[in-house]
């Protein structure tokens, strides 16, 4: 995978902020950033951890943020409670920020219930956005404050320490969508969603399709030189639907790149 567009792909993906998540935001965007953004990558996470590391070492590179602790893995009575993604100081002011990191992908279910912000669900409805947004509130915010944390971090004065969820979320609607969003939510949205028959009965001689790896979700499908076509990934889509695994493809019509996942539901 070449680094710069999954690079790129994270600084300029929508973050979420207070107004939708009730929840104080980090944004990527207010990295003060300088200079060509290239670092080796390693190739044996999985997403979410790709993300984790792209983000630290964006951190690291910009003038106005520095990494205090990062990965703060805490440990009570032999178990593992959980982990803080990072503990930020900001150059200027000195304020001390914990920081949790989200890369997600969520669909708009127009029929999962009345609650607009209950209708943002992973590809395969096994999460969703309101409760990523009660695990960060109830459980991760809170872990800064455990026996486990005071100890580990007993150079800082928690008190003082701010809280902040950089949550980086592409977002998908249903084909045809006739929602009116808010701008914030349609800032974020990356392309649509539809089942498998509708995508075939959609296809035509000139369109051309690429399945990206889970790795490759949220990269500019622009980016991508191999393509094939439908009867070549038929089979691939199939076994994923049959499995209720819902899966992500990029298309290619002359110039103009499109992106949506293909759900089993």
């Amino acid at each position: 995978m070449v680094n710069k567009p999954r690079i790129s792909s994270i600084l300029n993906t929508n973050s979420l902020d207070y107004s939708t998540t009730g929840l104080h935001s980090f944004n990527l965007k207010d990295l003060k950033l300088s200079g060509e953004l290239n670092f080796e990558l390693p190739t044996n996470l999985r997403l979410g951890h790709l993300a984790e590391k792209i983000v630290s070492n964006l951190i690291k590179a910009s003038s106005n943020y520095k990494i205090v602790y990062e990965n703060i893995q805490l440990i009570e009575d032999k178990q593992t409670i959980g982990e803080i993604d990072f503990i930020l100081s900001e150059t200027e002011t000195e304020q001390i920020i914990h920081l949790e990191l989200a890369y997600k992908f969520y669909l708009f279910d127009p029929n999962h219930s009345s609650y607009e912000l209950n209708n943002w669900v992973g590809p395969n409805k096994n999460d969703s956005l309101i409760q990523k947004l009660k695990k960060t509130e109830t459980k991760q915010f809170p872990l800064l404050f455990s026996k486990s944390a005071k100890k580990k971090l007993k150079d800082i004065d928690l008190k003082k320490v701010s809280q902040k969820l950089c949550l980086l979320a592409s977002l998908y609607v249903p084909y045809n969508n006739k929602i009116e969003f808010t701008p914030h939510f349609q800032k974020g949205i990356k392309g649509y969603y539809l089942n498998f028959k509708l995508f075939k009965s959609l296809d035509k001689p000139n369109k051309s399709y690429y399945i990206p790896s889970k790795k490759e979700w949220g990269v500019e499908p622009s980016n991508n030189k191999k393509w094939v076509i439908l009867k070549d990934i038929e089979t691939v889509i199939e076994t994923s639907i049959s499995e209720k695994r819902s899966l992500l493809c990029w298309e290619k019509q002359n110039n103009s790149y499109t992106q949506f996942f293909i759900t089993w539901w």
